[in-house]
């Protein structure tokens, strides 16, 4: 082997290895967990910080990596061409051409990405140091070659500046969970609760609220014997308190007030003026986030608000169990009484439900995927779609489920029986 020849398989050899740098870090760095970068940096992982100033601008980053890339591989081609191209005068660029396609293809470009992608992290953190040395040189190179895109980006049409990320961070987050518990990694209890958490500040509270109709209030000209007899009678502890009209709501009463006094005077309950333990009623608009209204009951260190509409009119209430419950599911009291499930499985596969229940309660405990964003109770959902208040009977077909009603009250849907679509079995 001449000294000439041996040069030349040296520098092919050395424009090799630096394609695979080039395609292992494109891979590397495209995949690599920005969070898990993000951690070992808080950490004082000097790499990371590398690999995190690295990834955020990758525009600038894609460009220098595939320019690198693209020069090595071309001058590859060129140094074997004129290189070989004289052993073999007769057919020498096609066979030359295959030759460094199948070298360049396995081991500049399968081989290392196949090996990035295996070891992710770990193969940024290594290689972030010298990528950033390549984008450091070639800045100047990239940032005119971007300009130029942009430029006939532009005249396409397109601009820069209305260029978006696919997905919002939350939406990110939202699908990696999902992503997870498919596989298995994480469990569905502690999905619903991460799911839960995010979507704070998408829901209102008037999907959560308890609805007038279903708010357990006192009478404020009532005796005050009755009135007690009531609030010791119940599973609550505070009561929204009426005068003259069910929706003027005047005041709330506690229950532990109550019995403060009365353990304190020792006195009897009808000597008692229960009303002026009532507390000044928070009214809060439907309108407002969940998160909005966490924040608002920690910072008044509160547990109860009146929901009010647009016009002012009582909608219902809700509390900061409630919203708590939206996280971690039902909140089941030591010393509540036995109520029956408002979600009863059928032997047939059905299941009968209230009304009232809330469509995301029923996607999270059977797993189904009904809309939540048009209606926030099923009967709600099922009147959106039929545009009509349904008759007992009456079967209805949407989003793949089939609802029926069961029992209807004036213009309320009590219950009804959905069957979900048929799942179809592994071996089909």
């Amino acid at each position: 082997m001449t000294l000439d020849l041996a040069l030349t398989l040296l520098a092919i050899f050395a424009l090799l290895l630096l394609s695979a740098f080039f395609a292992g870090s494109e891979t590397a760095l495209t995949a690599v967990s920005k969070a898990r970068m993000h951690h070992l940096a808080s950490e004082g992982s000097w790499r990371a910080r590398q690999v995190n100033y690295l990834i955020s601008d990758r525009e600038k980053l894609i460009g220098a990596i595939l320019m690198g890339n693209t020069f090595v591989n071309i001058m590859a081609s060129v140094v074997a061409t004129s290189e070989f191209g004289y052993v073999f005068p007769k057919g020498a660029v096609a066979i030359i051409t295959l030759v460094m396609t199948a070298v360049i293809l396995v081991f500049a470009e399968v081989l290392p990405k196949t090996v990035a992608i295996a070891r992710t992290d770990r193969a940024a953190l290594m290689l972030a140091f010298p990528v950033r040395i390549v984008v450091t040189l070639l800045s100047p190179l990239v940032a005119a070659v971007q300009i130029f895109v942009w430029l006939v980006l532009r005249v396409l049409g397109l601009s820069h500046a209305g260029a978006k990320p696919a997905m919002t961070a939350q939406e990110e987050i939202r699908g990696a969970i999902e992503l997870h518990h498919q596989e298995g990694t994480v469990e569905r209890e502690h999905r619903n609760m991460l799911g839960g958490i995010l979507d704070l500040a998408e829901l209102q509270v008037a999907d959560v609220m308890v609805h007038r109709k279903n708010m357990e209030v006192l009478d404020g000209g009532a005796e005050p014997q009755e009135l007690i007899a009531r609030m010791i009678g119940s599973n609550h502890s505070r009561f929204p308190v009426w005068r003259d009209d069910p929706e003027n709501i005047v005041g709330v009463l506690q229950v532990r007030d109550l019995l403060r006094v009365m353990l304190e005077r020792g006195a009897e309950p009808k000597s008692i003026d229960v009303m002026s333990l009532a507390v000044q009623p928070w009214f809060v608009p439907d309108t407002t986030t969940l998160e909005e209204q966490l924040r608002a009951f920690l910072d008044r260190r509160e547990h109860f608000a009146l929901v009010v509409d647009e016009y002012g009119v009582l909608q219902g209430l809700i509390t900061l169990e409630d919203i708590l419950e939206e996280i971690v599911g039902d909140i089941a009291e030591e010393r509540n009484v036995h109520v029956p499930e408002n979600i009863r499985p059928q032997p047939d596969g059905s299941f009968n439900v209230d009304g009232w229940t809330p469509v995301r309660d029923l996607n999270r405990e059977l797993e189904w995927d009904l809309p939540d964003e048009l209606a926030t109770t099923i009967a709600g959902l099922v009147i959106h779609e039929a545009r009509i208040i349904p008759d007992v009977g009456q079967v209805f077909s949407f989003f793949g489920f089939k609802f029926e009603i069961l029992r209807r009250q004036r213009n309320q849907i009590m219950a009804l029986r959905i069957t979900p679509p048929r799942r179809k079995s592994k071996a089909a």
